[in-house]
């Protein structure tokens, strides 16, 4: 016993000894810093905790009744409806990261999920140049992280601007494990740092569509059933005063949880920067009562100063808008509109932030807060499934402030048409074609399968990034190879596009339309692209339709300033086209931002480069595939560490080698612990 305790004596002295666990929310993190010219580049580390978690748990004490209580430490309230989530660090959103260009990002991440589930975190908007690997994507950059283990992220902040990280592993971000991801840039080169005075960290925004359930359960009950995909509110930075709380002992008096609230001074200039993490089909729409606002950049990419007074924002895009504190003091409503599945024909979903001028009361704006009180009129950035006009500008018609390069030139090396639908097919997942087929069952238990070309996207057993050659090449299919009609038989397969290196790319992307009037925004790992045409042509259209006006000269280019990007929706009825150089060997994915959609196939892979240009991954990294039992292997005997007597020390009444101590001290480390 006397040994047990001496030998926690000395592992504690070493710092071995885990406590308590610990769930920073970096708020302090000592590189959330002014960027400098010539400043020091930083290693900045975090530490991650995923695991389940409840709204209004024991820590919120006495919330919303105490309003105080509300804002303890580990208290998530979301919309003030009692639910599991899945998070990071008790938080909602989780820990934001604020950095300076270049610095290096260290994220340990622990996989903390009881129910036994792997996890990944995406770090969308970093491109991985040279840390490909750490793109967070499960079965093609990396294997998922079991449970109960770690996985460290490694990666240089190398393009500035608003980013996001969340969980790419199954609906896990539409539960909450997702957060801030912003690198600043010193002021030479910031190209828009003249037009404001103040780009804060708590003036962050993060918004999306919420449930009011895990996400889990909402996507079995649509799919294999009849249950509604249409979330009935928004939460901005995981906060929103839905739910009424009355309490026995003060009746008539109601309580609710707070909403977020912007503190800003008159007469001053203010970054915003908002991100989406939109789940369902739910573009928002974002405006601020009496204020117009400036949008200066998207996708951390800069453009020319647009005055607006709202902009529609889409699954996976940031907007950065300057906000000019030139009114009356007071406070203001800042408003996230819902559009499509959560707008005005559907459940009206909404969420309201205030912005609270230094010396104003602490109380609510005056304006209306009903769903249509937050239409706004006048100009609109980004409109949704609408044709642009004066008014509704598309960000086709942006100018961007970064120079033309090689995705721009006048004949691309590589032309894709994709064309995005949702397709009566009989999907075996959902729809046993011998048991209940489509046509067999009522109308209101169809399951529509959102395609591209007609192909549902699986994922392989092994990532093709780290393991390709386990992965056999008839996985791999496109409209090029498949060999069955996909129009009349459900077609599944590892949908691939390959590109030689530094080919510039062209896709041409159109939603038919036929089934549904939703959209689909779409994000592409690895690369930023040009957005070089927009066009709303009808209610529907077809491949045919489209590469008909493409050939015929009728879809014009912008080859000089297009905006970049590396999210854009394609408009219902409709096409939108973009370029990129592919500069970045690896496997990338290219899918629709929208939960749903992606987890059943909405998505392909772009192969940049052949195997022999893939980068050499790091040395140790895990490894995940197929089992297939063969035997056992012929034992070993296993190489032991010879820890001469000389190098012993004396405590208490015992006695350790040095070298012993040393095995364990790095045998800990490197098993994944922090």
């Amino acid at each position: 016993m006397t040994s047990v305790i001496l030998f926690l004596t000395i592992i504690s002295q070493l710092g071995l000894l885990q406590g308590a666990v610990d769930y920073p929310d970096y708020k302090d993190h000592k590189c959330t810093r002014t960027c400098e010219d010539g400043g020091e580049i930083m290693t900045c580390i975090y530490n991650f905790t995923l695991e389940y978690y409840y709204t209004l748990s024991k820590a919120c004490y006495d919330c919303p009744r105490n309003i105080t209580d509300c804002k303890r430490p580990h208290c998530i309230t979301a919309d003030g409806v009692p639910r599991s989530v899945v998070v990071v660090n008790r938080m909602l959103p989780g820990p934001g990261i604020h950095v300076c260009e270049n610095d290096m990002i260290v994220v340990n991440v622990k996989n903390q999920l009881e129910t036994n589930e792997g996890t990944t975190i995406h770090w969308h908007g970093i491109y991985q140049k040279g840390s490909q690997w750490m793109d967070g994507v499960p079965m093609l950059t990396q294997c998922p992280i079991p449970t109960h283990s770690t996985f460290q992220y490694r990666f240089k902040a190398a393009n500035a601007g608003t980013h996001f990280w969340h969980a790419h592993a199954g609906v896990q971000r539409a539960d909450g494990i997702f957060g801030h991801l912003v690198v600043r840039q010193p002021p030479s080169r910031e190209v828009h740092f003249s037009l404001y005075d103040k780009d804060l960290v708590e003036h962050a925004v993060m918004v999306n569509d919420w449930l009011n359930q895990l996400t889990i359960d909402r996507f079995a009950e649509h799919h294999h059933s009849d249950g509604d995909n249409k979330p009935r509110l928004m939460i901005i930075n995981g906060k929103a005063a839905f739910k009424n709380f009355t309490y026995d002992d003060e009746p008539g008096q109601i309580y609710r949880t707070s909403q977020e609230i912007f503190y800003v001074e008159p007469n001053k200039r203010y970054r915003f920067r908002v991100v989406s993490n939109g789940i369902l089909n739910c573009p928002l729409q974002v405006s601020v009562d009496d204020h117009p606002m400036i949008v200066i950049a998207s996708d951390g990419k800069p453009f020319d100063p647009i005055v607006v007074d709202s902009f529609n924002i889409f699954a996976g895009e940031r907007y950065d808008f300057i906000l000019e504190t030139n009114k009356t003091i007071g406070n203001y409503w800042f408003r996230v509109r819902g559009l499509a599945d959560c707008g005005a024909d559907q459940k009206r979903g909404q969420a309201l932030a205030i912005v609270r001028y230094t010396g104003s009361l602490e109380e609510a704006p005056a304006g209306a807060t009903d769903y249509d009180s937050s239409a706004r009129g006048g100009r609109l950035l980004n409109p949704w499934n609408e044709a642009g006009t004066e008014s509704k500008i598309p960000v086709s018609e942006l100018t961007a402030m970064v120079p033309d390069d090689d995705s721009l030139k006048e004949k691309p090396d590589k032309k894709f048409y994709l064309a995005f639908d949702f397709n009566p097919i009989d999907n075996f997942h959902f729809h046993h074609p011998d048991l209940y087929p489509m046509l067999s069952i009522v109308k209101e238990k169809h399951l529509y399968s959102p395609q591209i070309n007609g192909i549902s996207n699986m994922l392989p057993h092994a990532p093709p990034l780290t393991q390709f050659d386990d992965i056999p090449e008839d996985m791999f299919c496109n409209t090029d190879t498949i060999q069955k009609n996909c129009r009349e038989e459900f077609c599944q397969c590892v949908h691939r596009l390959q590109v030689d290196l530094n080919d510039t790319v062209e896709i041409i992307m159109l939603d038919e339309g036929v089934t549904f009037n939703a959209n689909h925004p779409t994000h592409l790992h690895g690369h930023s692209f040009r957005v070089v045409a927009i066009g709303k042509l009808n209610t529907t259209t077809s491949l045919e339709e489209v590469k008909a006006l493409d050939e015929g000269g009728f879809i014009k280019r912008k080859l000089s300033k297009a905006v970049s990007k590396d999210s854009v929706t394609v408009p219902d009825g409709g096409y939108t086209v973009i370029r990129f150089y592919a500069d970045n060997p690896g496997v990338w994915f290219f899918h629709c931002h929208i939960e749903f959609h992606v987890e059943i196939g909405m998505g392909l892979i772009i192969q940049v480069g052949s195997k022999d240009q893939m980068p050499r991954k790091p040395k140790g990294f895990p490894t995940c595939g197929n089992f297939e039992y063969s035997g056992l292997e012929e034992e070993k005997e296993e190489d032991t560490l010879e820890c001469p007597e000389s190098s012993s020390i004396s405590l208490g009444n015992e006695r350790y080698t040095l070298c012993g101590i040393l095995t364990f001290v790095v045998l800990f480390f490197f098993d994944g612990y922090d």
